[in-house]
């Protein structure tokens, strides 16, 4: 009840004036092999001395299960399977990383549609907060019922549905808030340290991860909102209009994206960078595992927008293009998540998420809890942002992209 009591407070005080307005965050913050990582079957061993599940727990777990069947004044509405399933989930806790966990069937389900770029839901990106826990509203798709409500960057999430969200992990927090398409659910907020209520129809959302546009003065710009299966083809696409539309110089905006699969980010790393390494990762026993590009034909100005929120494959590529020397970071530092996971699907159709390497970028540069420093640090007036959709941070990347094609004119 103490603990509750303390996020509650914390939630009233956390930064009111969090970033508004741009539209890229986070889901699930991660990097991500495949969605099916391997078969999910090991040989089963005998319990070494390490092991949990042993003789003794095994009959513990039968005598708490008994005190709960006898005592717990809702036991009649506690299945086998919650109790199966928290089970599982209670074993990935003990680790202490926010990025490794167990998905049920129903989970994992709602994961793969993620990847592929739809889903059912309200149409927001939710991020957390390593330190407080407290999770947030990081991003809204366009046309979505969340855009329609009028949902915010940097909304605190308090309850959904009535219930407090305080001390629960991202996943859980975003399974209560998906549902099925034309059901309803009610969160609380915490905007500006005041409380709102907003009830929302949740629905089909279409997640286009990568949006272009040519300016008038040359300059195409990028916004990649995550690493998907879909964001290859579209950042190849939108790459592609871009160079036949006469592009002199290109911006990148990974602000707010937070990562997504290794195979997506070293496909679009593939159109930039020149020839050699992307990034490299060490596993536990010191294995080093590279992944390289044979070298793209891009030569022109270069800016990448990232802020605190860009995380994991976005830093993977804007820390790649900044050690290459190919261009320059503008913004904030990024969010510093320099781990990977593996999803591992099971037979039952259940699946675990595991935190299994270290990254390190193309430079060698260790960013995980320190993230990446912007070669031109520039705050996003979030009030002028507000009033006439005025970007500081953009406005200083293609300031900078101007200077350099007037210097090669």
């Amino acid at each position: 009840m103490e603990e509750r009591k303390e996020n509650r407070n914390r939630l009233r005080g956390f930064l009111p004036g969090m970033l508004t307005g741009i539209l890229v965050a986070v889901i699930a913050v991660g990097i991500f092999f495949a969605l099916t990582g391997g078969s999910g079957q090991i040989a089963v061993q005998s319990s070494g001395a390490d092991s949990a599940v042993n003789r003794e727990s095994v009959n513990k777990l039968s005598v708490l299960e008994q005190y709960l069947d006898h005592y717990y004044y809702k036991s009649s509405e506690i299945t086998r399977e919650d109790k199966e399933t928290g089970i599982y989930k209670g074993l990935f806790e003990s680790l202490g990383d926010v990025y490794s966990c167990y998905y049920t069937p129903e989970e994992y389900k709602s994961l793969a549609e993620q990847t592929q770029g739809v889903y059912y839901g309200i149409g927001a990106y939710v991020s957390q907060d390593v330190e407080t826990g407290i999770c947030a509203i990081s991003g809204v798709i366009r046309n979505s019922p969340a855009e329609a409500a009028g949902l915010m960057e940097g909304d605190l999430i308090y309850k959904v549905d009535g219930e407090d969200m305080s001390g629960l992990e991202l996943d859980e927090v975003v399974s209560h808030i998906r549902g099925d398409e034309g059901s309803e659910v009610t969160l609380t907020l915490v905007r500006d340290g005041e409380e709102i209520e907003v009830v929302l129809t949740r629905g089909k959302v279409d997640t286009p991860t990568v949006e272009s546009e040519m300016r008038d003065d040359g300059i195409g710009y990028l916004q990649i909102t995550e690493f998907d299966d879909v964001t290859v083809g579209q950042f190849a696409e939108n790459f592609e209009q871009l160079k036949e539309q006469g592009m002199k110089g290109l911006i990148i905006d990974l602000r707010g994206n937070p990562g997504g699969s290794v195979t997506s980010v070293c496909a679009v790393a593939e159109h930039l960078l020149p020839e050699g390494l992307i990034f490299y990762m060490e596993d536990k026993d010191g294995n080093r595992t590279e992944y390289t590009c044979e070298g793209a034909d891009f030569d022109l100005p270069l800016v990448v927008l990232v802020n605190e929120y860009s995380a994991s494959a976005a830093e993977i590529l804007s820390g790649a293009i900044k050690d290459s020397g190919i261009g320059k970071l503008v913004g904030k530092k990024t969010f510093g998540k320099g781990i990977v996971q593996d999803v591992i699907s099971l037979q039952d159709g259940s699946a675990i998420k595991l935190t299994i390497a270290n990254y390190y970028t193309r430079g060698g540069n260790d960013i995980h809890l320190k993230g990446i420093e912007p070669d031109v640090e520039v705050e996003l007036d979030a009030d002028a942002y507000l009033e006439d959709k005025t970007d500081t941070q953009l406005d200083k990347a293609v300031e900078m992209i101007l200077e350099e094609m007037g210097s090669k004119d």
